[in-house]
């Protein structure tokens, strides 16, 4: 085996957010489980939940771009929110996503989260957005709750952008918006927005396979959907940043690459279903119009994870 994620030891007090409610670490961007009649299904969700949390990760985030938030209900959203606090029963963060393409549809997700016990909101970017009208559609978003409020800019997805100087202007006009999550490997502009506030703002990044780099130049960690497949290089990577083990952390990034390579990295969805069914937890299938792999191309894939598994020692299953 290349590496033991539960070797590598963290001294006292040296994660600085181990015992605080903002997003840090290996958050995962968590899958929906759906059955083959294409509803909820909770049971299974409840399980991916609580095989995360015991597999060491730092926070959750459910209902965004991994979890086939466009292709929910409102209702369907609250309740993967409901079940995911629940479950976690305050062993890690939990922050909802709430964004939809809708300014009043957001606010009420906004508005259940708090409800329902979440640490926080993360909230996407509305598509196709100028800065007049993202300016206005955070601040309502941010105001409508007392929960720390994460913004999410995925550019290359919603063709809407939170220029540095926007976000510098909501964290003033709302003090609970404390963080970004940013899915563009732009590292110039992961600098802007960590000067944001004197340099306080959070940033939470999507490019995991960066981890490393990233947490130098400040970064408090990355929300990653491949974690949620396979959790244990990431948290060895991010313990080992924790701990300067820059060997290991060399070794870490080739992993957790391959690892991103397997899954596709998130560019179709069912990798990432497939990956978890192939560990022992069936999530079951894609909202359409998005479909889960065909019989052959699972194979291939199981294959795939088969070679990825002798490769790195990773044990089946998950659970």
């Amino acid at each position: 085996m290349l590496f033991s994620p539960l070797s590598i030891k963290i001294n006292a007090g040296e994660d600085l957010c181990m015992n605080c409610r903002k997003l840090h670490g290996i958050t995962v961007a968590m899958v929906t489980p759906f059955a083959a009649d294409g509803t909820l299904d909770e049971k299974v969700l409840a399980i991916e939940t609580n095989m995360l949390i015991n597999n060491g990760i730092n926070c959750l985030y459910p209902c965004g771009t991994t979890g086939e938030m466009l292709h929910m209900s409102i209702d369907e959203r609250k309740r993967v929110a409901e079940i995911v606090i629940k479950e976690a029963a305050g062993r890690v963060p939990v922050y909802i996503h709430v964004g939809t393409p809708d300014l009043e549809s957001t606010v009420e997700l906004a508005k259940h989260a708090e409800k329902v016990g979440a640490d926080g909101i993360g909230v996407v970017t509305p598509f196709s957005a100028d800065e007049n009208c993202l300016e206005s559609y955070f601040i309502t978003v941010a105001t409508s709750v007392g929960l720390p409020v994460y913004l999410y800019n995925i550019p290359q997805s919603t063709k809407s952008d939170i220029k540095p100087a926007l976000v510098q202007k909501l964290a003033y006009v709302c003090s609970n918006i404390i963080g970004i999550k940013y899915s563009f490997l732009d590292f110039k502009r992961t600098l802007e927005y960590l000067f944001v506030n004197d340099n306080s703002f959070e940033v939470m990044h999507g490019s995991d396979r960066f981890l490393a780099p990233l947490m130098a130049m400040g970064c408090s960690g990355t929300i990653s959907g491949n974690a949620g497949i396979f959790p244990e290089p990431y948290v060895a990577l991010y313990k080992a940043v924790l701990n300067n083990d820059f060997p290991h952390i060399r070794e870490l990034m080739k992993v957790c690459t391959d690892v991103s390579k397997t899954l596709r990295g998130g560019k179709k969805l069912a990798y990432f279903k497939s990956g978890l069914k192939y560990r022992g937890i069936d999530v079951g299938y894609m909202r359409p119009p998005q479909m889960k792999l065909s019989e052959g191309e699972e194979q291939m894939h199981f294959e795939e994870l088969d070679r990825l598994c002798e490769k790195y020692g990773f044990e089946r299953y998950l659970i």
